[in-house]
C-alpha cells in the first residue's frame, strides 16, 4: 500500500486527474458552443442548423459532420487558448541562447589542423609554427 499511496500522491499523477477532470469539463463548454453557437450560425449561412438529417443516399453522415465540426472548433480552441500561450510563456521564460564563437585559429602548415592564434606549436604534429 505504500507503493501505491507515493504513486498517487505523485505531483504529476495529480497533475494529469485535474487536467483529465477540466477537460471533461471544458469539452462541455466546447460542445455546448458548437452545438448552440456556431452550429446555428452555419446554419443560417446555409439553411441547415442541424447536420444529423443530412444524409448521402442510404448513408447518414449528419452526425459525422457535427463530430467533424465539433473537433475542429476544440483543437482551434485548445491550440490558441492552451498551446500557443503555453509555447509563449515557455520562449519567455526559458534564458536566452548564448552565442558561443570559436576560438581564432590559424592553420597548421605541415598537417593542416587548426591551431589556436597564439599556439607557437601545433598540438598534433608538434612542428614550430611561425
Amino acid at each position: 500500500m505504500a507503493g501505491f499511496k507515493d504513486f498517487v500522491l505523485r505531483g504529476n499523477v495529480v497533475d494529469l486527474a485535474v487536467g483529465v477532470i477540466i477537460g471533461a469539463a471544458f469539452g462541455g463548454i466546447v460542445d455546448s458552443m458548437t452545438k448552440d453557437v456556431i452550429t446555428p450560425i452555419i446554419g443560417m449561412i446555409g439553411g441547415q442548423p442541424d447536420f444529423s438529417a443530412l444524409k448521402l443516399g442510404p448513408i447518414g453522415i449528419g452526425n459525422f459532420v457535427n463530430a467533424v465540426i465539433s473537433f475542429l472548433i476544440k483543437a482551434l480552441v485548445v491550440y490558441y487558448v492552451i498551446v500557443k500561450p503555453f509555447v509563449a510563456l515557455m520562449a519567455r521564460l526559458s534564458p536566452a541562447p548564448v552565442a558561443v564563437t570559436p576560438p581564432p585559429t590559424k592553420e597548421c602548415s605541415e598537417c593542416l589542423s587548426a591551431v589556436p592564434l597564439k599556439a607557437r606549436r601545433c598540438p598534433q604534429c608538434t612542428s614550430v609554427l611561425a
